[in-house]
């Protein structure tokens, strides 16, 4: 009989990625009485009656014998805004839980706040399972929220959120022009979150280009032409000098041409450029914040990322304004 070809590991690893998981983080108190806790995505269920779940920690863990030696241990499902608790989590060498408020659950294991889901379990069984050790656990109590959930995929973080229903309302319609084209969605989606703002903006007698000049200017202390016109062309367009003309003909900013590395002019805000920039924006970031609110958990995160990758790819210079001075210099400017 012939003997399949062995497995290569780092290919093996990515194909298993392809899996998309939860996200949890396993705690319990160990022998000595201090606090262990670690990021895991193998977590599972096992059964419903009895109550009973597992979860497997590498042979090599610096934990393991913690656990081994526990009678209880909890399971914390994470929300997608607790990415940066799994990323602690993950680390070696550190104290894990400073600074973190944390209850005190079954066998007084730290619970962390904030999860979708509390599964407080005590040790079933354990099992030898090749490079790890597979604890099974019945579960004493639980709770858990209405979130989105952290999900795991192909080596790196995502989001996840609800489907809805979104075919066409007419079914005539499926296939050619309709409500689920991209134009459609970004044109209608920023038309009626700007015409939120600009009533504050025609109590100032601002534009729009004048808004996004003005606002954009609050990010350095002195920005040159090129700056702007890098990172904002795609926005203004040839709109570009007409607004910063204006601005500076009313007192909001000022030339400082021959400040920068940068050849040609540069500009800088007023001190009631500034002001007014501020009370702007706050004003926006409220609009921004009373429609996020509409959306479910997590999803404002979800969106913001793929209108993120939406504008790398349709136009990759949009991030140079935020970037560093020593990042600017890393980008690539040709193919």
């Amino acid at each position: 009989m012939t003997q399949p070809a062995p497995l290569d590991p780092q290919e093996f690893r990515k194909a298993l990625g392809t899996f998309a998981t939860g996200v949890t983080i396993i705690t319990t108190r160990a022998p000595d009485g201090s606090q262990v806790g670690l990021t895991a995505n193998s977590f599972n269920s096992v059964s419903l009656n009895p109550p009973l779940v597992l979860w497997s920690l590498a042979n090599n863990s610096l934990s393991l014998e913690a656990f081994q030696k526990a009678e209880n241990w909890a399971v914390h499902v994470l929300a997608a805004d607790q990415e940066p608790l799994s990323t602690r989590f993950a680390k070696r060498g550190i104290d894990k839980f400073a600074g973190i408020d944390i209850e005190q659950g079954l066998g007084e294991v730290p619970l962390l706040r904030g999860c979708n889901a509390r599964f407080q379990c005590r040790t079933a069984f354990q099992y030898e399972g090749g490079d790890h050790v597979i604890f099974v656990g019945e579960v004493l109590a639980f709770d858990r929220a209405e979130n989105a959930p952290l999900v795991f995929h192909s080596g790196r973080y995502a989001h996840a959120a609800h489907k809805g229903g979104n075919q066409p309302r007419n079914p005539a319609l499926a296939g050619s022009f309709n409500e689920d084209f991209l134009g459609y969605l970004l044109g209608r989606s920023h038309f009626q979150f700007f015409s939120q703002i600009r009533k504050a903006l025609a109590e100032e007698n601002l534009s729009d280009e004048e808004f996004y000049l003005l606002s954009t200017l609050t990010l350095k202390r002195i920005m040159s032409a090129d700056e702007l016109d890098n990172g904002m062309s795609s926005v203004l367009g040839e709109h570009s000098d007409a607004a910063a003309g204006a601005l500076i003909r009313r007192g909001l900013a000022r030339s400082v041409g021959g400040t920068t590395d940068a050849e040609g002019p540069a500009f800088q805000l007023t001190n009631e450029g500034s002001a007014l920039a501020l009370r702007l924006i706050s004003a926006a970031k409220a609009v921004e914040s009373q429609l996020l609110e509409r959306l479910a958990p997590g999803e404002a995160a979800m969106l913001k990322t793929l209108l993120h990758r939406l504008l790398g790819a349709i136009d990759p210079g949009s991030g140079l304004l935020w970037q560093t001075p020593d990042a600017k210099a890393a980008v690539p400017t040709g193919a």
